[in-house]
């Protein structure tokens, strides 16, 4: 953990600052020696002026903006051509760039039904040909980024059923290898994409070794997965690295320059999930319990440390409209909504600190999307101010199509010195495959909701001008209906219900969310 010091007055500065205690020798000092020391120092900076002025470096300035990339749910699935492997599954991760690069098998559609119909899933998570065409597009429009966020599920969906279809004499030993060298040939691949930079990676609820949304804390994955992810940051961030993420998945690093005094919190919220599990598939939220305290720890930290926070994670808080409407809830009759979480203890800590967390970043549901994060239990600490009225929170769509969404990443602008997300764009994919595809602008936030950055105050502010257009007949509902799944199929629905959608956009308690969505008038039954 990082470690901080004080100077006499209580001021928080960091392990490597050099204090000079306020009342020094001159308080001391006769009126008369007091007086010489002060001439004789005047009539050396007389006489030096001239010539310190010329021959002191002049400092750069700190950049208005920096570039930054935000990518997630890759979902990477290196058994799309069951013929390579065998290979694969004996070779180390520095071997598979090789491996994956030779031509395809004359049986691969056959093959790989063969894996649907024994593991199914509703889609295809990326291939070989989509990865390739995922890197080729972050090299042309993301080169200049300064650091990367990946905010989860690198692994693909139903991963462990396909492996041990294709392997079915292969020990957990061969299946933790295996994820591994996966993990390892994806961050690689991105490392060497985009040489140099930072990359911040929190673990998603597909990124475990036993099945999906089921993991235990303290297991050789964490472990060894910890050291894939502390070799992508600098090496002074490593060691909170290897020793929160081998824990439970969470860690705490100063963010690099030229991020000025930010902290970045990152949480592997699997444990928070209302569906896990321990992989003994038995419910036990001690860790999210753990997870939370730690959370609450290193926030009050920074807090009295002043330093501004973004906070990462994989899944958003809040309701679960999609599993909402799947089970046919009747909120309004006396049903609970769906949460994605077990608890709203994630949402609470971040929202009591909305005078420092700056920015959480989230994404899960594979769809580009916004939230705002308030305070419900009230303000442990200072009344947040006017411009810090709750956490902006990004939700970043997938490179994944597995939903039938064209694959996207996001282009970051923002401000280093106030830690300020000031605007992004949304770069995606022509089609599901990556083949042939062009990669270009789908839409960039200050342009298509013609907000000046994305604070609390402006997002609070874009909310309400959705939440006054219940019939999303205004252009910022229509950019939203447009943007929020990119082929357009769910946007139906969505218009539909637009006002129990922008309901879940700033109420993440249950009964904030039913109390805003029963209240709406005239609003259709839940399908």
């Amino acid at each position: 953990m990082e470690s901080y010091g004080y100077n006499d007055n209580r001021v928080p500065c960091s392990k490597h600052t050099t204090w000079i205690p306020r009342g020094g020798v001159g308080i001391r000092m006769a009126r008369h020696g007091a007086l010489i020391v002060f001439l004789a120092a005047a009539s050396i900076i007389s006489a030096f002026s001239l010539s310190a002025q010329t021959a002191a470096p002049k400092l750069a300035a700190a950049p208005a903006t920096i570039p930054a990339l935000f990518i997630s749910d890759i979902h990477y699935d290196p058994l799309r051509d069951p013929a390579l492997a065998p290979r694969l599954n004996t070779a180390p991760a520095s071997q598979w760039p090789a491996i994956l690069a030779t031509p395809t098998s004359p049986t691969i559609a056959q093959d790989y039904a063969a894996v649907q119909a024994a593991c199914p899933t509703r889609g295809y998570d990326p291939d070989q040909a989509l990865w390739q065409s995922t890197l080729a597009a972050l090299r042309a429009h993301a080169a200049n980024s300064r650091f990367a966020v990946l905010s989860g599920d690198l692994l693909p969906h139903n991963f462990e059923c396909r492996y041990r279809f294709l392997f079915p004499k292969a020990t957990h030993a061969d299946y933790l290898d295996f994820t591994l060298n996966t993990l390892r040939y994806v961050v690689s691949s991105l490392r060497a994409t985009l040489p140099g930079i930072p990359l911040y990676i929190a673990l998603g609820n597909n990124d475990t070794a036993c099945t999906g949304n089921s993991l235990d804390a303290s297991n050789d994955f964490l472990a060894l997965t910890a050291q894939v992810v502390a070799e992508a940051l600098p090496p002074a961030s490593r060691e909170s690295v290897l020793q929160g993420l081998a824990t439970g998945g969470y860690y705490s690093v100063p963010m690099a320059a030229p991020m000025q005094h930010t902290r970045l919190l990152v949480v592997d919220n699997l444990f928070f999930l209302t569906e896990y599990s321990t992989c003994a598939k038995q419910k036990d939220y001690s860790e999210e319990t753990a997870q939370i305290t730690w959370l609450n720890t290193q926030l009050a930290l920074a807090r009295r440390h002043h330093e501004k926070v973004w906070v990462v994670g994989h899944v958003p808080p809040g309701v679960s409209l999609y599993t909402t409407f799947l089970n046919h809830r009747n909120i309004c009759g006396g049903q609970a909504p769906a949460m994605s979480l077990h608890s709203e203890q994630l949402a609470q800590a971040l929202g009591s600190y909305s005078d420092i967390v700056r920015l959480a970043i989230f994404a899960h549901t594979h769809s580009d999307a916004f939230a705002l994060l308030t305070p419900t239990l009230g303000d442990p600490g200072p009344t947040p101010p006017s411009d810090r009225i709750g956490v902006p929170v990004k939700i970043v769509a997938s490179v994944s199509p597995i939903n039938g969404n064209n694959p996207s990443f996001t282009l970051a602008t923002v401000d280093p010195a106030s830690s300020t997300l000031r605007d992004y764009t949304v770069i995606e994919s022509s089609n599901l495959t990556g083949v042939e595809a062009t990669w270009a602008k789908q839409y960039t936030y200050s342009e298509d909701y013609a907000e000046p950055d994305f604070s609390s105050s402006s997002l609070s502010g874009l909310i309400a001008q959705l939440r006054a257009d219940p019939k999303a007949a205004s252009s910022a509902s229509q950019a939203y209906l447009a943007h929020h799944y990119s082929t357009g199929a769910a946007a139906a629905i969505l218009k539909l219900y637009w006002p129990v959608y922008v309901c879940a956009m700033d109420h993440d308690s249950a009964q904030s969310f039913v109390d805003c969505t029963c209240s709406t008038p005239n609003l259709p039954p839940v399908p």
